[in-house]
This record gives structure tokens, sequence and C-alpha cells, in this order.
């Protein structure tokens, strides 16, 4: 079986492929902050990730946000809690589109793509 890095067609692809096209994303808003998307941001507990959530719920390493090309696409890093894009789980270690407008959730913390 082919190792799918990314899935279109799941209940995640599809609503994001659903929203249309907008502006490309460029900061990621957190704790009423905007952080600068670059090419590799990780999320988690401790202090080594870009962006750090503090709250139990958010594993130490929780999930990666990543660039390809001129789009942002998540994956959750086998986090013990999930990983959510629109109050919907995505799979670990696989690749979900984002788009503007997207709440990542990580533990009871939410981040918004801008």
């Amino acid at each position: 079986m082919a190792d799918i890095t990314i899935i279109e067609n799941s209940p995640v692809g599809r609503h994001l492929d659903s929203i249309g096209e907008t502006k490309p994303a460029s900061y990621l808003m957190f704790n009423h902050k905007k952080v600068e998307l670059v090419t590799k941001i990780t999320i988690g507990r401790d202090s080594d990730n870009d962006v750090v959530v503090d709250n139990k719920l958010a594993s130490r390493h929780h999930a990666v946000i990543q660039k390809i090309k001129d789009q942002y696409f998540i994956k959750d890093d086998g986090s013990t809690n999930g990983t959510f894009v629109n109050d919907i789980r995505i799979p670990k270690e696989k690749y979900i589109k984002l788009k503007p407008g997207d709440k990542i959730t990580v533990g009871n913390t939410n981040l918004v793509i801008s």
C-alpha cells in the first residue's frame, strides 16, 4: 500500500477544499499575538518549540506546520490527545492542508491561521 502523505479525500481535506481559494496565509494568531509563518513551525509544551503551548493537554512535541511550495500543512507529531483543525481530529503523521481562517486546537488552546 502506498504511503499517502496528504489526505485530500478525508473529512478535513474535503472541508478545507470546500472553503475555496483565498489569499495565502502569512501568520498564526496565538494568545493575541501574531506568529509569522515560516518554513517550519513546531508546536508543543516543551520550551524548544517555536510555539510553546502552556497546557497539560498538549504533548511536549505536539504538531508541526510545514510550508510546502506556497501552501502550509499541519501534521500531528504523535501527540497523546490529538490535533484538531476546525474541530475535526487529524490523523497522526499525515499532512493536512491549511487555509486562512482555519482553527487549530492543541490541548485546549486555539491557534488561527490568518
